[in-house]
């Protein structure tokens, strides 16, 4: 089966390499960089066999970027738990949407009168939207970007019509296509990243319908999160911009 790689980081600042992955179904850890070829130098490694390759990195690769857990035990949270979350982050939380649809958006009911009308209702009273208002006017900051097939899914063309109403709470709401997402390797991982310490990864089964909430909080793991979250925001454009794009597209 073919192997499922996950970019850890790099210290790179033009991106090439060195960097590390990893193998998301093993936890295997992928090393890229520059291999090493001088025979004295070769001749020098301990258990080298003729199938082997090595490379050279910087130590400070694998102090930023190398897992620090021996073995990834998964931590699950419930939904009342992951809630929560969004009552008590101090600074910042932000949302990567990858999927091309969401079964709890086709089940509300406002999803049935976009499908008729072409615009998502807006409802600025609900909890989410009166928590979200709450923290934003307290100075937190709120944001997301969401993924958009080409062309955009019914699904996507309802997220972004509700995007006026995460707006209205104070949300930087933003849109990036996905062959741009492919292109910078942002991967396909659904998740929010709290404070820039806490990553819950959002699992969802083929028919969009949300499994468990994985948490995260392994400091490089959290970075290479963090890593995907500033590209994310570099690539995308404001909501409303997408939104004029996409009737000229």
């Amino acid at each position: 089966m073919a192997r499922r790689l996950r970019f850890t980081g790099t210290d790179s600042k033009n991106g090439s390499c060195p960097a590390l992955h990893e193998d998301t179904g093993s936890g295997e850890i992928i090393v890229q960089g520059t291999p090493l070829t001088d025979p004295d130098a070769l001749a020098q490694l301990q258990h080298f066999g003729p199938g082997d390759a090595a490379v050279v990195v910087p130590r400070e690769l694998l102090v930023n970027h190398a897992p620090k857990e021996m073995q990834r035990v998964r931590k699950v949270i419930s939904l009342e738990e992951f809630g929560q979350l969004f009552r008590t982050f101090e600074y910042t939380a932000w949302h990567l949407e990858t999927r091309g649809g969401y079964a709890s958006d086709r089940e509300d009911l406002g999803f049935d009168e976009f499908l008729r009308t072409g615009e998502a209702p807006m409802d600025l009273d609900s909890d989410w939207c009166t928590n979200i208002r709450r923290q934003t006017d307290n100075g937190k900051c709120v944001g997301r970007v969401r993924v958009v097939d080409d062309p955009p899914t019914d699904g996507q063309r309802f997220l972004l019509s509700y995007a006026r109403t995460n707006a209205a709470t104070g949300e930087d709401v933003r849109n990036v296509w996905r062959k741009d997402a492919v292109r910078a390797h942002l991967g396909d991982e659904d998740f929010w990243v709290f404070d820039s310490r806490l990553v819950v990864v959002l699992h969802f089964d083929d028919q969009d319908v949300l499994g468990d909430l994985e948490v995260i909080t392994e400091p490089a793991a959290v970075l290479g999160y963090c890593q995907i979250r500033d590209a994310a925001v570099h690539l995308s454009v404001p909501y409303d911009e997408f939104a004029a794009q996409l009737r000229q597209h």
